[in-house]
């Protein structure tokens, strides 16, 4: 019979530990082309979109798919996984804390291997649902994290974030901009980290826009970059505006951008020295939903939650 869990019980089901170790190994698995991934697609609803990605996983014995309809009363997010080995459906799961968590734990993983050596300080750009994980994952990451510097336009927003992950307000976006690792998860259509504000060494993961229209990152990031990845070069070229639009104007070429699995695999060194920047690009990948998946539904059997439908 199929498990359907809820969103309180992945919550208890799955930590940022789970989270992190589940989509590395799935970074692992792409690497070694044992995880087909199909990029989002979406299709319009009045006042919203439709959004469908699906991957199949060999290694983990599942196929799944996560989709979810953006409107203007909610986002309601499901993962559905198919047991590929009985032919079973196996499990539907509501997703949003999920994608969360495997959203955080992706920018961890590029944090583990893109982080310069003996980074200590986090910038968060951006202070909603998505920066909580952020924080959690990249901390879980590298444990040498000691200063969290946080900012966004809402004073209350921000004063409320603080206080929840132990992070420092800035004044402005140049202060968490200046920290070794920075992260932009923000709604903004239009650039909010500045190449100029960066210090050397400093590792972007830029994972609030994905969209072709929108930008988090100006060209300044991309011409400082010494190393440019994202979780998928095929979905970077339908909705990273943050890559789309400096490709567009010769900042950068698509031949300069990697893939994350490329270095969590050994095959590429990502970054060479203290003083590189470099940037992660996430979109957020249905193989990501799938591993994260398979951790909830096993902890969720061995617990005896969920309900059988």
């Amino acid at each position: 019979m199929p498990l359907y869990l809820t969103e309180a019980e992945v919550a208890e089901l799955v930590t940022p530990a789970d989270a992190l170790e589940a989509v590395e190994c799935s970074f692992r698995r792409l690497a070694a082309g044992e995880v087909e991934n199909l990029p989002r697609r979406r299709a319009r609803l009045e006042g919203g979109l439709f959004a469908v990605m699906a991957a199949v996983d060999r290694e983990l014995g599942l196929a799944g798919l996560k989709s979810y309809a953006w409107l203007e009363e909610g986002t309601p997010f499901v993962v559905v996984l198919f047991d590929t080995h009985k032919a079973e459906l196996a499990a539907v799961i509501e997703a949003d804390k999920l994608g969360q968590l495997r959203t955080g734990a992706a920018s961890g993983v590029a944090a583990k291997h893109l982080a310069r050596e003996g980074a200590s300080s986090l910038g968060m750009i951006g202070c909603g649902w998505q920066a909580r994980s952020q924080v959690a994952c990249i901390r879980e990451a590298l444990p040498g994290i000691e200063q969290v510097v946080a900012y966004c336009r809402s004073e209350a927003r921000l004063r409320e974030f603080c206080a929840e992950v132990g992070a420092e307000p800035g004044e402005s976006h140049r202060d968490p901009a200046q920290q070794d690792v920075v992260v932009t998860a923000t709604t903004s259509r239009d650039p909010v980290l500045r190449g100029e504000w960066l210090r050397p060494g400093a590792l972007v993961c830029a994972i609030g826009a994905n969209d072709p229209r929108s930008r988090e990152l100006d060209n300044v990031v991309l011409e400082r970059a010494a190393f440019v990845c994202c979780d998928s070069v095929e979905q970077a070229r339908l909705e990273s505006g943050d890559l789309i639009e400096p490709v567009e104007a010769g900042v950068l070429d698509w031949l300069e951008v990697h893939e994350l699995q490329e270095v969590v695999a050994g095959e590429l060194p990502g970054r060479q020295a203290d003083d590189d920047i470099a940037v992660f690009k996430s979109n957020g990948l249905a193989a990501w939903d799938v591993a994260a998946g398979a951790v909830a539904l096993e902890r969720a059997r061995a617990a005896g939650v969920g309900t059988e439908v």
